[in-house]
């Protein structure tokens, strides 16, 4: 039987479904520089910073801009990506994830956030699911992104707890890649197709407990 005393979560696409208003104003955005960018180059930005992500539009494009001018874009496409989430309600919150934090609680574990956004907190609030985390490391937090593992590891440390002995809900491969590197077990939301990393896949939360996952990875 693993020995799990915590779990961290990636945010986009596990807790609340943000992707489509990432890929939205990167839509937004690309469709100003006059760049077809579709679903599935989106797909490519999953679990990305906000500013390698542009790196891979204009990429798609085929242009070069200086830095200062990639700054100012990346900038806006954050104030489009802001006015979207700031609408979410905890109605956004997908199928099963309340349930699922509860049990995990009543199950004596410690539950971090470990995402790459920098609108993490804007998020939660919200959502109202602030309370449920006793660490929260995003995208201010972090000097490197994945499948660099610091985001992670930075989550068990806050949660004194051995990599080890966490386990992580990831939806991108850059996530599952980077739980790997932090020597936890990977716990993939989505496709098994696309998530193949993955200790074990899930496609969500609906009808999980913490008691149902220990049979699962035991």
């Amino acid at each position: 039987m693993r020995n799990i005393k915590a779990i961290i979560f990636d945010l986009d696409g596990v807790l609340v479904a943000t992707a489509k208003y990432h890929y939205l104003a990167w839509k937004r955005l690309a469709k100003e520089l006059n760049i077809e960018f579709s679903i599935e180059d989106n797909e490519r930005l999953k679990g990305v910073s906000r500013m390698n992500s542009l790196d891979i539009i204009l990429d798609i494009g085929g242009l070069t801009l200086d830095n200062d001018a990639k700054i100012k874009l990346a900038a806006k496409k954050n104030i489009w990506y802001v006015e979207y989430i700031s609408k979410l309600t905890p109605a956004d919150i997908l199928p099963g994830v309340i349930d699922f934090l509860e049990s995990i609680k009543i199950n004596g574990l410690k539950i971090a956030l470990g995402s790459a956004s920098r609108n993490s907190m804007l998020i939660l609030k919200n959502l109202k699911l602030t309370d449920y985390f006793d660490a929260i490391i995003d995208g201010t937090k972090v000097s490197s992104t994945k499948p660099n593992p610091e985001v992670f590891l930075k989550g068990a440390f806050a949660l004194n707890t051995p990599p080890c002995q966490c386990i992580v809900f990831e939806d991108a491969q850059s996530g599952i890649d980077a739980a790997i590197n932090a020597g936890m077990y990977c716990i993939g939301i989505g496709s098994k197709n696309i998530l193949k990393k993955a200790n074990l896949v899930l496609s969500g939360f609906s009808d999980m407990t913490f008691d149902k996952l220990e049979l699962l990875i035991d």
